[in-house]
């Protein structure tokens, strides 16, 4: 499988254009006081599907051949990616399958089915679910689309990216959340093609520390999952946006899960705005950082908003 390109970037805003329009990025003098810094942040929240997965999910549909589109297409998701899938095969007429663990966000869960796909629900987590739908996809013949290692995923999400620098192209660091890694693989080849002095910084839950230490041991390294960050919550690597970062990235952080939290509430209280928890970490990072951070213009990527009541009750 190829390496996606910042050619494959713009040819993907040239698909996205059509159906999405740009988000929003928005200056919080709230934020740059809390962390003595210029900071902006990107509301991949204000997607129509509460997450910038979206981005990637059209671009890839998009470019499906006429006997992948008749077959159909199915994936394992605990939500965000999930939710792009079904509204991307809804807007191209295509059959979608969703695989989600038992016990999935209820409020991803219903905006899937709202766009049409066909949800099965197998496992107690994301890796479960994933093997249950790689056997689905060989058994009925469907097109299997993985959540990380697909280039035209990539592509898409660096989009995201690409409208940050387009709008500042003063700023010095973008803090991204990393999951499978599709979002900072996709802002490592925009950021470092535009302009290769700014620091991507890529953000993880230090209970689920798969794509953190593979970044660090340059190695397929799985660990334990335990976070609730469910946009962060796997336990196993994807090894093609691993190749991005291990070229490009230029940090990888930790956050422990009340972190998250607390960060969920300042975006709250500062910004006016609602992050899921894996939205919330490049915050939390930030804050972490505080020293490295002072001084700088900053690009926080708010991936999703899309919390369940149960879980933002506990943040407040």
């Amino acid at each position: 499988m190829r390496l996606p390109t910042f050619l494959d970037v713009l040819q993907a805003r040239r698909v996205i254009a059509n159906y999405l329009s740009p988000t929003p990025l928005h200056h919080y003098p709230t934020l740059d006081r809390l962390l003595e810094a210029r900071v902006y942040v990107k509301h991949e929240n204000y997607q129509s599907v509460g997450a910038f997965k979206v981005r990637g999910g059209i671009n890839l549909i998009s470019r499906l051949t006429d006997a992948e589109r008749e077959r159909g297409v199915i994936t394992a998701s605990t939500g965000n990616h999930g939710q792009s899938i079904a509204y991307a095969t809804r807007l191209f007429g295509v059959r979608a399958v969703i695989v989600a663990p038992q016990g999935a966000n209820p409020v991803k869960v219903e905006a899937m089915e709202s766009y049409g796909a066909e949800i099965v629900f197998h496992g107690q987590d994301f890796e479960a679910a994933k093997l249950h739908c790689e056997r689905m996809a060989r058994e009925q013949g469907l097109r299997y689309i993985s959540s990380g290692d697909e280039p035209h995923l990539i592509a898409g999400v660096g989009t995201h990216t690409l409208e940050i620098l387009e709008r500042q192209p003063g700023v010095e660091m973008i803090f991204v959340p990393v999951g499978g890694g599709s979002g900072a693989a996709g802002a490592c080849l925009a950021a470092k093609t535009i302009n290769p002095s700014i620091q991507v910084i890529g953000v993880q839950a230090a209970a689920a520390p798969a794509a953190y230490l593979t970044w660090k041991n340059r190695q397929h390294t799985a660990a334990e999952m335990e976070t609730e960050a469910e946009g962060l919550a796997t336990s196993t690597p994807f090894m093609l946006p691993q190749q991005i970062l291990w070229q490009h990235l230029d940090d990888f952080l930790l956050v422990e899960e009340d972190e998250m939290q607390q960060a969920v509430w300042l975006y709250l209280e500062k910004a006016k705005t609602l992050a899921e928890l894996a939205g919330a970490a490049p915050l939390a990072a930030a804050l972490q950082a505080k020293e490295r951070v002072r001084g700088k213009t900053i690009a926080l990527i708010l991936s999703g908003g899309n919390i369940s009541p149960e879980k933002l009750r506990r943040c407040l």
